[in-house]
């Protein structure tokens, strides 16, 4: 059974299925294919069909494939920038859109799993712990767009990710014995990807360069590197020159001292079976 036109379906519910109402629109007004979609943006066909069905946010990379795929002017990118920022709180805005164009992103936690890293549980858990007045629906809704994040590691160029985990990482227990388990076999699964390197900072390595997360990012089109830390709820993206060379000093510092990335991912797999 062929699809119903989309004018005599029910109204978008949330940002994600209005992009893919209108990305469905456009398919239907050129006369193209998912698949003829899929192959000029560098994207795979059931990439498309996700954001198609408003299960994914398209990434900015796809937003403007799209744009040059059907000559609309900037269109989707716009409106993915649109959505992409109404999930988020408004300070967080400036560096999600540096984060999507990124070509290194350098991350020092020191506590806790960074966002693009944490599985649905382990966020889901934080977020109860952090908003204990929130409702379901609405830690499921902010969840769900800390997750989209992961969008930078499935662009067809995706940064290098590089990670420094503190041990503590490994051994507070976020959510339970078996959200723990299920964030160490993700963290085991996503540090063999080529372009992602994971680090733990183990306990015996004595007192750290820095005591607290930041996260440092680079970018090929000639832009000047910045520096992102965060504090009580709020962050600030810095590009300060000084700020951002004693950020890079103590990052490589901290990759002095941690485990080489094969003993990272041996310690990774050894807290896995730990949480059973």
């Amino acid at each position: 059974m062929s699809e119903k036109p989309a004018a005599s379906r029910p109204e978008p519910r949330n940002g994600l299925e209005w992009f893919g109402r209108e990305l469905e629109e456009a398919l239907r007004h050129h006369g193209a294919t998912q698949q003829e979609l899929a192959d000029a943006t560098g994207y795979k066909a059931p990439y498309v069909t996700k954001v198609k069905q408003g299960k994914a946010l398209a990434s900015l990379h796809f937003a403007e494939g799209c744009d040059r795929f059907f000559n609309t002017s900037g269109y989707f990118a716009r409106m993915r920038t649109r959505i992409s920022q109404h999930g988020h709180p408004e300070w967080f805005v400036p560096y999600l859109l540096m984060e999507e164009k990124a070509a290194q992103v350098l991350d020092f936690s020191p506590f806790l799993v960074m966002g693009v890293l944490q599985t649905f549980a382990y966020a889901e858990a934080l977020y109860r712990a952090a908003n204990p007045r929130y409702s379901d629906d609405v830690i499921k809704e902010k969840v769900t767009w800390r997750l989209q994040r992961r969008d930078i590691l499935e662009r067809p160029d995706p940064p290098l990710l590089w990670v420094v985990l503190d041990e503590s990482c490994l051994r507070r227990e976020v959510g339970g014995r078996t959200v723990m388990r299920g964030q160490m076999e993700h963290l085991s699964q996503v540090s063999e990807m080529p372009n992602v390197t994971v680090q733990v900072l183990p306990f015996d390595s004595g007192a750290p360069p820095a005591a607290e997360p930041f996260t440092l990012l680079t970018f090929d089109d000639g832009s000047a590197p910045v520096l992102y830390s965060e504090a009580q709820g709020l962050g600030r993206v810095i590009d300060s020159a000084s700020v951002v060379a004693t950020g890079m000093s103590r990052f490589e510092r901290l990759r002095a001292d941690a485990l080489s990335p094969e003993k990272s991912l041996r310690a990774l797999r050894e807290a896995i079976k730990e949480y059973v």
